[in-house]
Protein backbone atom coordinates (compact mmCIF):
# COMPACT_ATOMS: atom_id res chain seq x y z
CA UNK A 1 0.00 0.00 0.00
CA UNK A 2 1.13 3.44 -0.76
CA UNK A 3 -0.14 7.09 0.52
CA UNK A 4 -3.16 7.95 -0.86
CA UNK A 5 -3.14 9.76 -4.03
CA UNK A 6 -5.98 12.32 -3.73
CA UNK A 7 -7.08 13.35 -0.11
CA UNK A 8 -10.71 15.00 -0.20
CA UNK A 9 -11.92 18.48 1.45
CA UNK A 10 -12.93 17.87 4.87
CA UNK A 11 -16.71 19.91 5.02
CA UNK A 12 -20.00 17.21 3.99
CA UNK A 13 -20.63 18.98 0.80
CA UNK A 14 -17.00 18.91 -0.73
CA UNK A 15 -16.89 15.23 0.65
CA UNK A 16 -19.90 14.52 -1.24
CA UNK A 17 -19.04 16.10 -4.40
CA UNK A 18 -15.79 13.74 -4.04
CA UNK A 19 -16.98 10.44 -4.00
CA UNK A 20 -19.59 11.52 -6.74
CA UNK A 21 -16.55 12.69 -9.01
CA UNK A 22 -14.29 9.91 -7.90
CA UNK A 23 -17.30 6.93 -8.18
CA UNK A 24 -18.49 8.97 -11.54
CA UNK A 25 -15.23 8.21 -13.06
CA UNK A 26 -15.09 6.25 -16.53
CA UNK A 27 -12.21 4.51 -18.54
CA UNK A 28 -8.67 3.44 -17.47
CA UNK A 29 -8.61 5.36 -14.52
CA UNK A 30 -12.30 4.31 -12.92
CA UNK A 31 -12.76 2.67 -9.68
CA UNK A 32 -13.26 -1.01 -9.72
CA UNK A 33 -17.04 -0.99 -8.34
CA UNK A 34 -20.11 -2.58 -10.07
CA UNK A 35 -22.15 0.18 -11.68
CA UNK A 36 -25.25 -1.25 -9.78
CA UNK A 37 -23.44 -0.62 -6.30
CA UNK A 38 -21.87 2.49 -6.63
CA UNK A 39 -24.66 4.53 -5.12
CA UNK A 40 -24.46 2.39 -2.24
CA UNK A 41 -20.97 2.69 -1.83
CA UNK A 42 -21.82 6.70 -2.25
CA UNK A 43 -24.49 6.23 0.80
CA UNK A 44 -22.99 4.03 3.41
CA UNK A 45 -19.09 6.59 2.90
CA UNK A 46 -21.50 9.48 3.51
CA UNK A 47 -23.74 7.46 6.44
CA UNK A 48 -20.05 6.25 7.92
CA UNK A 49 -18.47 10.07 8.00
CA UNK A 50 -22.12 11.20 9.18
CA UNK A 51 -21.43 8.93 12.06
CA UNK A 52 -18.15 9.08 12.46
CA UNK A 53 -16.43 12.58 11.12
CA UNK A 54 -12.96 11.22 12.61
CA UNK A 55 -12.89 9.07 9.69
CA UNK A 56 -12.24 10.25 6.13
CA UNK A 57 -12.60 8.93 2.63
CA UNK A 58 -10.03 8.83 0.35
CA UNK A 59 -8.69 6.87 -3.02
CA UNK A 60 -5.57 5.10 -2.64
CA UNK A 61 -3.03 2.33 -4.53
CA UNK A 62 -3.73 -1.29 -2.68
CA UNK A 63 -1.44 -4.27 -3.48
CA UNK A 64 -2.75 -7.50 -3.32
CA UNK A 65 -0.45 -10.41 -2.26
CA UNK A 66 -0.22 -11.75 -5.84
CA UNK A 67 1.39 -7.87 -6.73
CA UNK A 68 -1.68 -6.35 -8.60
CA UNK A 69 -2.07 -3.12 -7.78
CA UNK A 70 -5.43 -1.13 -7.78
CA UNK A 71 -6.29 2.09 -6.90
CA UNK A 72 -9.65 1.55 -4.54
CA UNK A 73 -11.76 3.94 -2.19
CA UNK A 74 -10.79 3.72 2.37
CA UNK A 75 -12.09 5.09 5.23
CA UNK A 76 -8.80 6.38 7.13
CA UNK A 77 -8.52 7.67 10.53
CA UNK A 78 -10.10 7.00 14.38
CA UNK A 79 -12.59 4.79 15.66
CA UNK A 80 -13.70 5.24 19.46
CA UNK A 81 -12.41 2.63 21.81
CA UNK A 82 -14.04 3.09 25.45
CA UNK A 83 -11.80 1.04 27.96
CA UNK A 84 -11.74 0.88 31.57
CA UNK A 85 -14.09 4.15 31.62
CA UNK A 86 -11.80 6.47 29.40
CA UNK A 87 -12.72 6.80 25.74
CA UNK A 88 -9.74 6.01 23.21
CA UNK A 89 -9.36 6.74 19.72
CA UNK A 90 -7.86 3.74 17.65
CA UNK A 91 -6.56 4.63 13.92
CA UNK A 92 -7.55 2.27 11.24
CA UNK A 93 -7.83 1.95 7.56
CA UNK A 94 -11.07 0.40 5.96
CA UNK A 95 -10.50 -0.58 2.22
CA UNK A 96 -13.20 -1.14 0.16
CA UNK A 97 -12.22 -4.04 -2.13
CA UNK A 98 -13.40 -4.55 -5.46
CA UNK A 99 -16.39 -7.09 -4.97
CA UNK A 100 -17.52 -4.70 -1.92
CA UNK A 101 -20.45 -3.79 -0.91
CA UNK A 102 -21.29 -7.93 -2.24
CA UNK A 103 -18.39 -9.15 0.31
CA UNK A 104 -17.13 -7.37 3.27
CA UNK A 105 -14.18 -4.75 3.42
CA UNK A 106 -10.71 -5.49 4.43
CA UNK A 107 -9.88 -3.69 7.86
CA UNK A 108 -6.68 -2.91 9.09
CA UNK A 109 -5.09 -1.52 12.47
CA UNK A 110 -3.05 1.53 11.42
CA UNK A 111 -0.86 2.47 14.33
CA UNK A 112 1.61 5.07 14.96
CA UNK A 113 4.85 5.52 15.72
CA UNK A 114 4.60 5.21 19.03
CA UNK A 115 1.97 2.41 19.08
CA UNK A 116 2.60 -1.47 18.76
CA UNK A 117 -0.06 -4.46 18.17
CA UNK A 118 -0.51 -6.62 20.65
CA UNK A 119 0.53 -9.92 20.21
CA UNK A 120 -1.18 -12.64 20.30
CA UNK A 121 -4.28 -10.65 19.84
CA UNK A 122 -7.97 -12.74 18.74
CA UNK A 123 -9.33 -10.43 16.21
CA UNK A 124 -6.01 -8.32 14.85
CA UNK A 125 -3.37 -9.89 12.98
CA UNK A 126 0.27 -8.73 13.84
CA UNK A 127 0.43 -6.97 10.33
CA UNK A 128 -2.69 -5.05 11.65
CA UNK A 129 -5.58 -7.21 9.41
CA UNK A 130 -8.43 -6.97 11.50
CA UNK A 131 -10.86 -10.70 11.58
CA UNK A 132 -14.48 -10.26 13.79
CA UNK A 133 -17.42 -12.40 13.34
CA UNK A 134 -19.08 -9.13 11.74
CA UNK A 135 -16.67 -9.58 8.97
CA UNK A 136 -16.81 -13.10 8.32
CA UNK A 137 -21.13 -12.99 8.76
CA UNK A 138 -21.11 -9.99 6.42
CA UNK A 139 -24.92 -10.01 4.41
CA UNK A 140 -25.43 -7.64 1.23
CA UNK A 141 -26.60 -5.36 1.42
CA UNK A 142 -28.22 -5.07 5.25
CA UNK A 143 -24.23 -5.20 6.48
CA UNK A 144 -23.18 -1.49 6.42
CA UNK A 145 -20.32 0.45 7.41
CA UNK A 146 -21.41 2.43 10.05
CA UNK A 147 -22.80 -1.15 12.22
CA UNK A 148 -19.14 -2.77 11.63
CA UNK A 149 -17.24 0.49 13.15
CA UNK A 150 -19.59 -0.01 16.10
CA UNK A 151 -18.83 -4.04 16.26
CA UNK A 152 -15.14 -2.65 15.53
CA UNK A 153 -15.09 -0.90 19.22
CA UNK A 154 -17.07 -3.27 20.83
CA UNK A 155 -14.53 -5.77 20.19
CA UNK A 156 -11.42 -3.50 20.38
CA UNK A 157 -13.25 -2.30 23.76
CA UNK A 158 -12.95 -5.92 25.34
CA UNK A 159 -9.20 -6.57 23.99
CA UNK A 160 -7.44 -3.03 23.12
CA UNK A 161 -5.29 -3.76 19.88
CA UNK A 162 -2.53 -1.75 20.54
CA UNK A 163 0.16 -0.72 23.10
CA UNK A 164 1.98 2.24 23.78
CA UNK A 165 5.44 1.78 22.56
CA UNK A 166 7.82 3.11 25.82
CA UNK A 167 11.03 5.20 24.35
CA UNK A 168 13.72 6.10 26.48
CA UNK A 169 14.38 9.12 28.14
CA UNK A 170 17.17 11.57 27.14
CA UNK A 171 17.90 12.68 30.55
CA UNK A 172 19.65 10.12 32.88
CA UNK A 173 18.58 11.90 35.90
CA UNK A 174 15.22 12.81 35.54
CA UNK A 175 13.86 14.75 38.14
CA UNK A 176 11.67 13.27 40.72
CA UNK A 177 7.81 14.40 40.00
CA UNK A 178 4.94 12.69 42.18
CA UNK A 179 2.50 12.90 39.82
CA UNK A 180 4.11 12.51 36.62
CA UNK A 181 2.43 13.20 33.20
CA UNK A 182 1.69 11.21 30.30
CA UNK A 183 5.34 10.74 27.94
CA UNK A 184 4.97 13.66 25.26
CA UNK A 185 5.62 10.59 22.86
CA UNK A 186 2.54 8.94 23.34
CA UNK A 187 0.00 12.02 22.34
CA UNK A 188 -1.77 10.31 19.53
CA UNK A 189 -2.31 12.53 16.75
CA UNK A 190 -5.55 11.04 15.77
CA UNK A 191 -7.76 12.11 18.49
CA UNK A 192 -7.88 13.42 22.25
CA UNK A 193 -6.54 10.17 23.87
CA UNK A 194 -3.92 8.23 22.84
CA UNK A 195 -4.50 4.39 22.96
CA UNK A 196 -4.66 2.50 26.60
CA UNK A 197 -1.33 3.43 28.03
CA UNK A 198 -0.28 3.57 31.67
CA UNK A 199 -1.20 7.35 31.87
CA UNK A 200 1.01 7.53 35.75
CA UNK A 201 3.49 5.67 35.82
CA UNK A 202 5.15 5.77 32.66
CA UNK A 203 8.17 7.31 34.10
CA UNK A 204 8.67 5.55 36.77
CA UNK A 205 8.78 2.12 35.01
CA UNK A 206 11.12 3.32 32.46
CA UNK A 207 13.43 4.96 35.43
CA UNK A 208 13.36 1.45 37.37
CA UNK A 209 14.52 -0.83 34.53
CA UNK A 210 10.97 -2.51 34.40
CA UNK A 211 9.71 -3.38 30.58
CA UNK A 212 6.60 -1.27 29.84
CA UNK A 213 3.11 -2.17 30.41
CA UNK A 214 0.66 -1.85 27.39
CA UNK A 215 -2.02 -0.71 29.80
CA UNK A 216 0.24 1.09 32.22
CA UNK A 217 -0.59 -1.21 35.06
CA UNK A 218 3.10 -1.64 36.26
CA UNK A 219 3.54 -1.17 39.74
CA UNK A 220 7.13 0.07 41.15
CA UNK A 221 8.40 -2.69 43.47
CA UNK A 222 9.97 -0.36 46.01
CA UNK A 223 6.35 0.99 47.67
CA UNK A 224 5.33 -1.10 50.20
CA UNK A 225 1.53 0.07 49.44
CA UNK A 226 0.97 -0.44 45.48
CA UNK A 227 -1.81 1.31 43.48
CA UNK A 228 -4.65 -1.47 43.42
CA UNK A 229 -5.41 -2.17 39.23
CA UNK A 230 -8.18 -1.24 37.27
CA UNK A 231 -9.30 -4.51 36.38
CA UNK A 232 -13.07 -5.36 35.48
CA UNK A 233 -14.89 -7.72 37.57
CA UNK A 234 -15.03 -11.27 36.96
CA UNK A 235 -18.45 -12.03 36.69
CA UNK A 236 -18.95 -8.92 34.27
CA UNK A 237 -16.59 -10.33 32.56
CA UNK A 238 -17.98 -13.53 32.25
CA UNK A 239 -21.65 -11.85 32.18
CA UNK A 240 -20.04 -9.50 28.56
CA UNK A 241 -18.31 -13.01 27.17
CA UNK A 242 -21.53 -15.03 27.49
CA UNK A 243 -23.37 -12.01 26.18
CA UNK A 244 -21.24 -12.25 23.23
CA UNK A 245 -21.17 -15.83 22.87
CA UNK A 246 -24.85 -15.90 22.65
CA UNK A 247 -25.35 -13.03 20.11
CA UNK A 248 -22.97 -14.79 17.72
CA UNK A 249 -24.77 -18.30 18.41
CA UNK A 250 -28.35 -15.99 17.65
CA UNK A 251 -26.09 -14.72 14.95
CA UNK A 252 -25.36 -17.90 13.59
CA UNK A 253 -29.09 -19.58 13.66
CA UNK A 254 -30.46 -16.36 11.44
CA UNK A 255 -27.83 -17.19 8.98
CA UNK A 256 -29.06 -21.07 9.29
CA UNK A 257 -32.66 -20.09 9.16
CA UNK A 258 -32.24 -17.62 6.44
CA UNK A 259 -30.08 -20.23 4.65
CA UNK A 260 -32.72 -22.30 4.89
CA UNK A 261 -35.85 -19.92 3.80
CA UNK A 262 -33.94 -19.09 0.59
CA UNK A 263 -33.60 -23.71 0.06
CA UNK A 264 -37.73 -23.52 0.30
CA UNK A 265 -38.27 -20.41 -2.01
CA UNK A 266 -36.22 -21.86 -4.52
CA UNK A 267 -38.57 -24.88 -3.82
CA UNK A 268 -41.34 -22.75 -4.43
CA UNK A 269 -40.45 -20.84 -7.24
CA UNK A 270 -39.48 -24.15 -8.84
CA UNK A 271 -42.72 -25.66 -8.07
CA UNK A 272 -44.54 -22.57 -9.10
CA UNK A 273 -42.99 -22.75 -12.64
CA UNK A 274 -44.13 -26.42 -12.99
CA UNK A 275 -48.05 -25.31 -12.33
CA UNK A 276 -47.75 -22.56 -14.68
CA UNK A 277 -46.38 -25.08 -17.03
CA UNK A 278 -49.05 -27.33 -16.15
CA UNK A 279 -51.65 -24.86 -16.35
CA UNK A 280 -50.65 -23.71 -19.83
CA UNK A 281 -50.67 -27.41 -20.81
CA UNK A 282 -54.41 -27.54 -19.26
CA UNK A 283 -55.64 -24.62 -20.94
CA UNK A 284 -54.21 -25.75 -24.38
CA UNK A 285 -56.03 -29.19 -23.77
CA UNK A 286 -59.18 -27.45 -22.80
CA UNK A 287 -59.31 -25.17 -25.90
CA UNK A 288 -58.49 -28.56 -28.38
CA UNK A 289 -61.66 -30.13 -26.15
CA UNK A 290 -63.85 -27.30 -26.78
CA UNK A 291 -62.57 -27.39 -30.66
CA UNK A 292 -63.38 -30.57 -30.98
CA UNK A 293 -66.70 -30.49 -29.23
CA UNK A 294 -67.54 -28.45 -32.06
CA UNK A 295 -66.76 -30.16 -34.54
CA UNK A 296 -68.68 -33.31 -33.61
CA UNK A 297 -71.66 -30.90 -32.82
CA UNK A 298 -71.36 -30.30 -36.67
CA UNK A 299 -71.15 -33.61 -37.66
CA UNK A 300 -74.44 -34.34 -35.48
CA UNK A 301 -76.45 -31.74 -37.33
CA UNK A 302 -75.07 -33.47 -40.59
CA UNK A 303 -76.08 -36.93 -39.38
CA UNK A 304 -79.13 -35.94 -38.35
CA UNK A 305 -79.98 -34.09 -41.69
CA UNK A 306 -78.58 -37.79 -43.34
CA UNK A 307 -80.52 -39.79 -40.78
CA UNK A 308 -84.01 -37.27 -41.98
CA UNK A 309 -83.19 -38.09 -45.64
CA UNK A 310 -82.70 -41.97 -45.13
CA UNK A 311 -85.93 -41.63 -43.00
CA UNK A 312 -87.93 -39.71 -45.59
CA UNK A 313 -86.26 -42.19 -48.67
CA UNK A 314 -87.27 -45.14 -46.72
CA UNK A 315 -91.12 -44.10 -46.44
CA UNK A 316 -91.31 -43.12 -49.51
CA UNK A 317 -90.39 -46.35 -51.02
CA UNK A 318 -91.59 -48.72 -47.93
CA UNK A 319 -94.64 -49.38 -50.76
CA UNK A 320 -92.69 -49.96 -53.70
CA UNK A 321 -91.04 -52.82 -51.62
CA UNK A 322 -94.46 -54.38 -50.55
CA UNK A 323 -95.76 -54.20 -54.33
CA UNK A 324 -92.93 -55.78 -55.81
CA UNK A 325 -93.62 -58.94 -53.14
CA UNK A 326 -96.68 -59.49 -54.20
CA UNK A 327 -95.71 -59.93 -57.99
CA UNK A 328 -94.18 -62.49 -59.69
CA UNK A 329 -91.00 -63.77 -59.51
CA UNK A 330 -90.43 -62.34 -63.15
CA UNK A 331 -89.55 -58.81 -61.92
CA UNK A 332 -87.30 -56.91 -64.81
CA UNK A 333 -84.41 -55.89 -62.83
CA UNK A 334 -84.61 -51.95 -64.18
CA UNK A 335 -87.94 -51.54 -63.21
CA UNK A 336 -86.77 -52.27 -59.46
CA UNK A 337 -85.40 -49.28 -59.34
CA UNK A 338 -86.87 -45.53 -59.83
CA UNK A 339 -85.26 -42.64 -60.05
CA UNK A 340 -86.71 -39.87 -57.97
CA UNK A 341 -86.39 -36.84 -60.46
CA UNK A 342 -85.36 -36.60 -64.18
CA UNK A 343 -82.08 -35.46 -62.71
CA UNK A 344 -81.36 -38.46 -61.33
CA UNK A 345 -82.48 -40.40 -64.62
CA UNK A 346 -79.64 -38.52 -66.25
CA UNK A 347 -77.04 -39.45 -64.23
CA UNK A 348 -78.06 -42.97 -64.55
CA UNK A 349 -77.88 -42.83 -67.87
CA UNK A 350 -74.73 -41.19 -68.26
CA UNK A 351 -73.41 -43.21 -65.85
CA UNK A 352 -74.32 -46.95 -67.64
CA UNK A 353 -73.46 -45.52 -70.88
CA UNK A 354 -69.77 -44.25 -69.92
CA UNK A 355 -69.48 -47.84 -68.33
CA UNK A 356 -70.69 -49.90 -71.13
CA UNK A 357 -68.67 -47.70 -73.20
CA UNK A 358 -65.50 -48.61 -71.24
CA UNK A 359 -66.40 -52.17 -71.65
CA UNK A 360 -66.75 -51.93 -75.69
CA UNK A 361 -63.37 -50.41 -75.62
CA UNK A 362 -61.60 -53.10 -73.43
CA UNK A 363 -63.38 -56.07 -76.13
CA UNK A 364 -62.00 -53.97 -78.85
CA UNK A 365 -58.57 -53.97 -77.02
CA UNK A 366 -58.43 -57.93 -76.73
CA UNK A 367 -59.32 -58.36 -80.56
CA UNK A 368 -56.85 -56.22 -81.58
CA UNK A 369 -54.15 -58.63 -79.58
CA UNK A 370 -55.84 -61.57 -80.89
CA UNK A 371 -55.95 -60.12 -84.67
CA UNK A 372 -59.48 -60.65 -84.92
CA UNK A 373 -59.89 -56.78 -85.74
CA UNK A 374 -57.90 -55.27 -88.45
CA UNK A 375 -55.87 -52.48 -86.31
CA UNK A 376 -57.51 -49.37 -88.69
CA UNK A 377 -60.69 -50.51 -88.18
CA UNK A 378 -59.89 -50.58 -84.31
CA UNK A 379 -58.84 -47.01 -84.72
CA UNK A 380 -61.69 -45.70 -85.90
CA UNK A 381 -64.35 -47.37 -83.36
CA UNK A 382 -62.42 -45.95 -80.96
CA UNK A 383 -62.36 -42.67 -81.26
CA UNK A 384 -66.52 -42.88 -82.43
CA UNK A 385 -66.22 -44.54 -78.58
CA UNK A 386 -63.96 -41.86 -76.61
CA UNK A 387 -66.30 -39.15 -78.32
CA UNK A 388 -69.31 -40.59 -77.29
CA UNK A 389 -67.98 -41.55 -73.68
CA UNK A 390 -66.76 -37.98 -73.25
CA UNK A 391 -70.20 -36.45 -73.89
CA UNK A 392 -71.91 -38.98 -71.24
CA UNK A 393 -69.08 -38.06 -68.57
CA UNK A 394 -69.86 -34.16 -69.48
CA UNK A 395 -73.39 -34.53 -69.07
CA UNK A 396 -72.89 -36.54 -65.88
CA UNK A 397 -70.73 -34.01 -64.20
CA UNK A 398 -72.71 -31.26 -64.93
CA UNK A 399 -76.50 -33.19 -63.83
CA UNK A 400 -74.21 -33.76 -60.14
CA UNK A 401 -73.45 -29.82 -60.51
CA UNK A 402 -76.74 -28.92 -60.30
CA UNK A 403 -77.53 -31.69 -57.74
CA UNK A 404 -75.19 -30.42 -55.21
CA UNK A 405 -76.63 -27.20 -55.78
CA UNK A 406 -80.36 -28.27 -55.18
CA UNK A 407 -78.63 -30.30 -51.94
CA UNK A 408 -77.07 -27.90 -50.64
CA UNK A 409 -80.39 -25.56 -50.79
CA UNK A 410 -82.71 -28.44 -49.46
CA UNK A 411 -80.20 -28.52 -46.63
CA UNK A 412 -79.99 -24.54 -45.83
CA UNK A 413 -83.85 -25.43 -45.44
CA UNK A 414 -83.46 -28.26 -43.13
CA UNK A 415 -80.93 -26.41 -40.74
CA UNK A 416 -83.34 -23.36 -40.84
CA UNK A 417 -86.13 -25.52 -39.72
CA UNK A 418 -84.06 -27.36 -37.27
CA UNK A 419 -83.10 -23.54 -35.58
CA UNK A 420 -86.68 -22.80 -35.63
Amino acid sequence: MVPPSSTPPPNPQQIQQFLSSVLSQRGPSALPYSEDTKWLIRQQLLSLISNYPSLEPKTATFTHNDGRSVNLLQAEGTIPMPFQGVTYNIPIIIWLMESYPRYAPAVYVNPTRDMIIKRPHPHVSPSGLVSIPYLHNWIYPSSNLVDLVLHLSSAFSRDPPLYSQRRPNPNPNPSPSPNPSINSSMTSTYGQHPPPPGPRVAATAAAAGYPPSPYGRVQHPQHSQARPTSTDDAAEVYKRNAMNKLVEMVHGDIIGMRKAREVEMEGMFSAQAVLRRREEEINKGLKEMQDEKEGLEQQLQVVLMNTDVLDSWIRDNEGKIKNLGKKNNNVAVDEAIHCVDVLSKQVLDSTAADLAIEDVVYSLDKAVQDGVVPFDQYLRNVRLLSREQFFHRATASKVKEAQMQAQVANMAARISHFVS
